[in-house]
């Protein structure tokens, strides 16, 4: 078992796998041997398909970790031993696809209404500029796709118009209004400041999920939203509704804890008539 452990750990290491990756592999042949009693490669086919099963059925893993199970197994049977028809006998098991975790039509509207004041509201309700694409017709589709991500920039060189040291004039397309083209001149720095805003760190991807529906907080924010409407609409069949008193801890400074001054209110004619409203 140590001649096969180290044969398996300079192929590991030929191939410049990661050091997690390869004391990950190293154990789960380890695990596998341990389960029949035998060493590694005196076990075969048979083996393989009653392990795989038992690690589904019996240990009930998820299914990716069957799947990186599997490719530990697949790298020792065919890359270290050299067994290349053992890779039938090693298929990835199958994951089905979940539907996310979204708010319903309902839900979005009750969560709308929900806002403390009007000026919530209105900025609930700003109409957003909605794309979707196709599926994917075959592989040059999905490549294109991608190479998007390494060869694009937020913006094109021929969309540039015109630059006087102090302004930026650039072309764009307003996709909610059938792609019609316009012109919007800008200051540098501010032209600056919304270019960067698409420029990402060294490793990430693009993806234009926002607020409570971001990926890394959707499932908790969803639940955290769900509740508090639920809350809200017991308070509301009570009869009562006092925003200061349940949410008391809006209307304090988070940093000095200090109550805030409201200094002026907007109504909605006031609100439409705003070209640009900054709510820094």
């Amino acid at each position: 078992m140590t001649r096969l452990r180290q044969m398996m750990l300079e192929e590991l290491q030929r191939r410049n796998y990661s050091k997690s990756t390869t004391r990950y592999y190293l154990q789960a042949v380890a695990n596998f041997a341990r389960h029949f009693g035998k060493s590694p490669d005196k076990l075969g086919p048979d083996e393989l398909r009653s392990y795989q099963a038992y690690l589904l059925r019996e240990r009930k893993l998820a299914v990716g970790s069957v799947i990186a199970r599997v490719a530990a197994l697949r790298f020792f049977f065919v890359r270290t031993l050299k067994r290349h028809a053992f890779r039938e006998d090693l298929p990835y098991p199958k994951d089905h696809r979940r539907l996310p975790t979204v708010l319903s039509l309902e839900e979005v509207a009750r969560l709308i209404n929900a806002a403390g004041n009007l000026l919530q509201r209105a900025l609930h309700r700003h109409d957003w500029v909605v794309y979707a694409k196709p599926a994917f017709g075959g592989p040059m589709q999905v490549l294109r796709y991608l190479g998007r991500y390494t060869h694009r920039m937020a913006i094109s060189n021929h969309r540039l118009l015109a630059f006087d040291q102090e302004r930026v004039t650039f072309r764009w397309k307003d996709y909610a209004r059938g792609g019609r083209q316009g012109q919007m001149t800008l200051t540098a720095t501010e032209f600056l400041r919304r270019f960067f805003l698409h420029v990402l760190p060294k490793g990430f991807v693009c993806i234009r999920h926002f607020g409570f529906l971001a990926n890394r907080f959707r499932a908790s924010r969803l639940a955290l939203g769900r509740q508090l409407l639920a809350s809200s609409s017991a308070t509301e069949q009570g009869g009562t509704y006092d925003l200061h008193s349940e949410n008391a801890y809006l209307w304090h400074c988070p940093r000095c804890g200090a109550s805030m001054i409201v200094i002026q209110r907007f109504t909605a004619a006031e609100l439409s008539a705003c070209i640009y409203f900054d709510s820094s």
